[in-house]
């Protein structure tokens, strides 16, 4: 690495040119365009975010601060907000969201074959879930959620084994979670970890049919028929081990097929959980400890709005908002293929911690992190959002 290259360069040194300028070029995002072009859009906004700044001008104020030191960042010369939220309101956010599968496609060909769950088990693992981000309703109408609010939900399935994303979908929150099981293509063999907000036995059954396994709670008010028993395991917590068949008229019309349930009594928090599955082959305490690794993705959510600016935005309409969570999510991607690359032992909190307050560095990004000195940087509760150690 040139040590020559502010720490800013050195991370967006990892990005392709070529990959960017081909999702610029599919959806014309430089028509028309002299100066300010999608890629330094695109590193105008990341730089807050790296930077953790709270909004639009604070960015620029602090680009225009270092004004003589943005043209070895790739910006050039310093901009106005104007220009920026411009550019935020009438830009594709398609070309920011392609990009991003970009980097998630290689971040899961860096990170292959490294699993972090805790049963050894080949079949690839996802945990399904939605977040809602709260928005003002009189400034984002276009997201009507209820009479006097407004919000965006995020929809994630995550690799389990990676923590990489696998799909990402944004909508309003007015969109049910359960709706996005329709845009999800399963793969054969592999298990889909989801929380009871997505029993539908309609779209259960195309999971089942697709040769994909399911893990979900069921609701309180299960309609079933017990048609055997397997033996119990109450030691390992598995109180009961049935194959049922749903009752009710609708429920045998969406899934007339075989499901195996599963109670669980879950002594750390000291509560019971009735899971519902397709698979019939893999041990009850398994498949509860496959539903216990669901959480990760709430870590997921839970780092992606503490540590970067999803939280608040730098614009109103729905591409602006649309615009800055890919790039949010790129950053953390980008991040991540950095930790990678560098062999870097921080975890993705530390490392942005000292990225913030070193981007204008000209040290190794290899040798900043190899400094003793960081060691005294500590995640927060660590243990509920240790993504990527």
């Amino acid at each position: 690495m040139n040590q020559g290259c502010y720490l800013f360069s050195q991370l967006i040194s990892l990005i392709s040119p070529t990959s960017f300028k081909t999702c610029v070029k599919r959806y014309n995002g430089d028509y028309k365009t002299k100066h300010f072009t999608c890629w330094r859009q695109y590193l105008c906004m990341v730089f807050g975010q790296l930077t953790h700044r709270e909004s639009l001008s604070d960015t620029i104020l602090c680009l225009r601060a270092n004004s003589k030191k943005l043209y070895h960042i790739g910006i050039g010369e310093a901009i106005a907000k104007s220009t920026l939220s411009t550019a935020n309101e009438n830009r594709d956010w398609h070309i920011y969201a392609d990009f991003t599968w970009i980097l998630i496609r290689e971040a899961q060909q860096l990170y292959a074959g490294k699993s972090k769950c805790e049963i050894d088990i080949d079949n690839p693992v996802f945990a399904i879930d939605a977040s809602t981000i709260d928005l003002c309703l009189s400034l984002f109408d276009w997201a009507n959620f209820r009479s006097t609010k407004a919000g965006i939900k995020l929809h994630v399935q995550l690799d389990l084994k990676t923590a990489i994303p696998e799909f990402i979908e944004v909508t309003t929150a007015a969109i049910h979670e359960v709706n996005i099981l329709d845009t999800i293509s399963f793969q054969i063999d592999s298990f889909y970890i989801m929380d009871r907000g997505y029993i539908d036995y309609k779209r259960l059954n195309r999971i089942h049919l697709s040769k994909a396994f399911y893990v979900i709670r069921a609701k309180d008010n299960l309609n079933f028929k017990s048609v055997k028993s397997n033996p119990k395991n109450k030691q390992e917590g598995i109180m009961a081990d049935q194959i049922i068949k749903l009752q009710g008229f609708y429920a045998i019309q969406d899934y007339p097929e075989k499901i195996r349930r599963i109670k669980f009594y879950d002594a750390e928090q000291d509560r019971t959980l009735v899971f519902l599955t397709n698979n019939f082959d893999l041990d009850a305490s398994k498949i509860a400890m496959l539903y216990k690794h669901r959480w990760k993705i709430e870590l997921f959510f839970k780092w992606i709005k503490q540590h970067l600016k999803i939280k608040t935005f730098w614009g109103t309409s729905e591409n602006a908002v649309r615009v800055q969570i890919w790039i949010a999510i790129s950053v953390y991607v980008l991040v991540a293929i950095a930790k990678k690359k560098f062999n870097i032992q921080h975890t993705l909190y530390e490392m942005l911690q000292v990225i913030s307050i070193s981007v204008f560095e000209k040290t190794p990004i290899k040798e900043l992190f190899d400094k003793p000195i960081q060691s005294n940087f500590k995640e927060l509760n660590r243990n509920q959002l240790n993504i990527f150690d």
